[in-house]
């Protein structure tokens, strides 16, 4: 794929047009770069750089009223190296918010999912379901990562599932990491992929994947600059949780073949519960509102859920799990205004 030739010709093509009388020229870069695009489709076509390369001339050719038709110019020799730095090749192509503005001229957009307690799942549209999806389901299933989560039943005899294993694996991207698979179980939150590395392996751009541990076997964070991605997967008591702020572009990466993502649409209505316990919980429903509120001092659905789960768990760990959760969504929303739900 040779996507970043077709960048960097676009880049010295246009460095030094500027003002009103640039229009014509600029419009033949774009032609030109469209060009370079289309030829390189073959070979390009899981490439992200290229899809977002295609999307940002598209956008271009409206903003400056192009037609698409017409001259198309040779490719330019490479500025000198003192203008070099202000070229997309100097830009690291696995930085994918820096990628993205310079093409742009804006920062990315970034969507939020979270799977915690029972488990109860926040979908990137900011709806709230509580599930019961016992066995594994797919949390995310889009070109660049698939996050499987598998529950087992909260305590024996109840409907109520929490999370008890998270397998997340990074596709591999050829400019950027070799695929990469983070596993998690109960008690074994590891601060390294499956393969005992910590990054995205010997390619240019592996530094642009890594794990960290925040917080001894509890709570573990992946980076994924190369699409944009942050992951952080938590243990509280006997349960799993995740949470991730992904772009926009990434979230959406998916076929209509990849339709079941309980990040997108939820859990399916067969495999929703109330988040009103009925019958006999182990805790009193007061002595669980009172233990969540201690940490979650707004009732929303993170305290709902938090009540749900103390009362049918009878495990007071699980309030550590909403507010982790909470604590998630505060960092990974692009909007405050939509931390809290209310149901």
């Amino acid at each position: 794929c040779k996507i970043l030739r077709c960048n960097s010709e676009y880049v010295a093509a246009t460095l030094h047009l500027r003002g009103p009388e640039r229009g014509a020229a600029f419009c033949t870069a774009l032609r030109s770069y469209s060009l370079c695009t289309r030829r390189t489709a073959r070979t390009c076509r899981g490439d992200l750089a290229f899809h977002s390369a295609v999307h940002g001339i598209e956008d271009l050719m409206i903003q400056n009223n192009c037609s698409r038709e017409g001259p198309t110019a040779p490719p330019r020799p490479r500025p000198a190296a003192p203008n070099a730095a202000h070229g997309f090749e100097a830009l690291d192509i696995c930085d994918y918010e820096r990628s993205f503005l310079y093409k742009h001229g804006r920062a990315p957009g970034f969507q939020h999912c979270a799977a915690f307690g029972d488990p109860h799942i926040r979908t990137f549209h900011d709806d709230f379901h509580t599930c019961r999806v016992e066995g594994s389901w797919p949390l995310l299933d889009n070109d660049y990562l698939f996050v499987q989560a598998t529950s087992s039943p909260v305590a024996k005899g109840s409907n109520a599932t929490v999370t008890s294993k998270l397998t997340i694996i990074f596709k591999n991207m050829k400019e950027c990491i070799d695929q990469k698979v983070y596993q998690a179980e109960l008690d074994n939150l590891p601060a390294a992929f499956q393969d005992g590395s910590v990054d995205g392996g010997a390619r240019p751009g592996g530094s642009s994947l890594s794990v960290r541990e925040l917080s001894p076997g509890r709570h573990v964070e992946i980076r994924a600059a190369y699409i944009g991605t942050t992951i952080a997967v938590r243990q509280a008591g006997r349960q799993l949780s995740f949470s991730i702020r992904a772009a926009e572009e990434v979230a959406r990466a998916f076929t209509e073949e990849q339709d079941l993502q309980l990040c997108v649409g939820g859990c399916p209505h067969s495999q929703r519960l109330s988040r009103s316990p009925r019958g006999r919980g182990r805790v009193p429903a007061e002595t669980a509102r009172a233990l969540c509120r201690e940490m979650l001092p707004v009732e929303d659905v993170y305290f709902q859920s938090c009540v749900f789960d103390v009362v049918t768990s009878g495990d007071a760990n699980f309030t550590m799990a909403a507010r982790g959760a909470l604590e998630d969504a505060r960092l990974f929303l692009p909007d405050a205004e939509k931390l809290h739900i209310f149901q």
